[in-house]
């Protein structure tokens, strides 16, 4: 389906103003009746509301059950917790926090994200399922399709999660979007079974609803959507795909020639911009050992064309190159004295490890593990979406942008000095305000971690 098709015989249509809702409507529930507003009062433009649906029977925190709360829930004893990040001004677009709710062991979980955020925990305890809830919205925020980014959604509900009347069952995810528009909330719920859609979806802005979307008729694939227009006109209806997030659509709905359509696109495009904003990286050892061909030097996510991205480095940014070069000396074993990379005219590309005057060089290829992860991930953090395999905001400068890269299992494979070098690293390169880190790791590196200033560790354990 096309990302701005519509249900047939469906018509964009405006409505008169309306009151907006005292509170905040569940995502998948109309909202409680407005409020009559005295005559004295002037006159303001309404927030839409959201549309009539069925709701979404997705589990809940209730009496007996325990929320998870990770962020407030450090070990005793383990060094400093990791409390709520402080607010401060983002003049880039960035996720400040991540909510899951019935999304795999996560209910009524809320997160909160600084420039470093590492998630502990034992095996088992979500630390991966937070990462690809995070990825999954990166993914929606791009204009993916549910189909795409959830190609086995039930594995997503909780166990022993109980179906509807209807038979249904789902999770929800949502995320604040803090930049230069002000904080700004997403919410969407996500119907896994029987047939994956989104149900609802709102954006909202200190308590007021910018836009809505319910599913009306569970026979047709779209949702209706509702957004604030102002003026004359109160709120504007029209379908839109229910396998797609509606946000990432508006600025292609929304005409922006009142005030409130461009209170909903400024706070539309700082949550795409963000999404948009992410790289996930989990390099492959096994793929990065092997020559490759030469090509275009963007770094892909499993990091296989790491040799051809040291070239691209090493002609374009020499800065960045000895930096990288730098932190080698750290992570590989043996004397460093540079990266160099082996490229005749017509063939494969090569990587290889200079060991100084009067020493052969090593081949990638004969590099352990680890020192080839440590490399790309120094990489990734070292540079900047030019040369990652992404698709940042095209209607932003990167300058504007800030790069959020997650990492499962940072620290895999890793030793304890090439755990801390990458630490290093992401405070230089996440100080700066350009880069973020998001990342799973192991108790060891957490707590080295949690007596660094500017890192937020979030304890999974329960």
């Amino acid at each position: 389906m096309d990302a701005t098709a519509v249900a047939p015989g469906d018509d964009t249509r405006t409505d008169p103003p309306e009151a907006g809702p005292s509170g905040e409507p569940s995502v998948a529930q109309p909202p409680p009746p407005a409020r009559r507003v005295p005559p004295a009062t002037p006159a303001a433009p309404a927030a839409p509301t959201a549309p009539a649906a069925d709701a979404l029977s997705v589990p809940s925190a209730g009496a007996g059950a325990v929320p998870v709360v990770p962020a407030q829930a450090a070990r005793r004893g383990a060094g400093r917790p990791a409390g709520p990040v402080q607010p401060q001004p983002h003049p880039r677009p960035v996720i400040t926090e991540l909510r899951l709710s019935a999304f795999g062991r996560h209910r009524s979980a809320a997160f909160p994200l600084g420039p470093v955020t590492l998630f502990a925990g034992p095996s088992g305890s979500g630390k991966s399922q937070v990462l690809a809830a995070y990825e999954a919205l990166a993914g929606l925020g791009s204009g993916a399709t549910l189909e795409t980014l959830f190609p086995d959604p039930c594995a997503r509900i909780p166990d022993g999660a109980v179906p509807d009347a209807q038979r249904r069952r789902g999770f929800r995810l949502g995320c604040t979007v803090d930049g230069p528009a002000g904080p700004v909330r997403l919410e969407l719920a996500v119907q896994a079974e029987p047939a994956l859609r989104i149900v609802g979806e709102r954006l909202s802005q200190d308590g007021q609803i910018l836009f809505a979307t319910a599913l009306r008729d569970p026979g047709r694939p779209s949702v209706q959507a509702s957004w604030l227009t102002g003026g004359a006109v109160g709120v504007t209806r029209a379908p839109l795909p229910d396998d797609r997030l509606g946000t990432a659509l508006l600025p292609l709905r929304v005409a922006g020639s009142t005030a409130g359509q461009r209170q909903v696109l400024a706070a539309a495009e700082q949550v795409v911009v963000a999404l948009r904003s992410v790289f996930a990286c989990d390099p492959r050892p096994d793929r990065m050992r092997a020559p490759v061909p030469p090509g275009e030097g963007r770094l892909l996510g499993d990091c296989a064309n790491l040799a051809d991205v040291l070239r691209r480095t090493r002609l374009e940014c020499g800065t960045r190159h000895a930096l990288l070069a730098g932190a080698a000396r750290t992570g590989c074993a043996g004397p460093v004295a540079g990266l160099d990379v082996r490229a005749p005219a017509g063939g494969a590309v090569t990587a290889v490890l200079d060991r100084g005057p009067g020493r052969p060089a090593t081949e990638l290829a004969r590099l352990g593990s680890g020192e080839l992860r440590f490399l790309a991930l120094a990489l990734v953090l070292l540079t900047g979406p030019g040369v990652l395999d992404m698709d940042p905001a095209a209607e932003l400068l990167s300058a504007r942008q800030a790069l959020t890269v997650l990492a499962d299992g940072l620290d895999r494979g890793l030793d304890g000095s090439q755990a801390a070098e990458l630490l290093r690293l992401a405070l230089l390169s996440c100080g700066r305000g350009h880069v973020r880190l998001v990342a799973a790791v192991g108790e060891g590196t957490a707590a080295a971690a949690r007596s660094l200033d500017g890192v937020s560790v979030v304890d999974l354990s329960v």
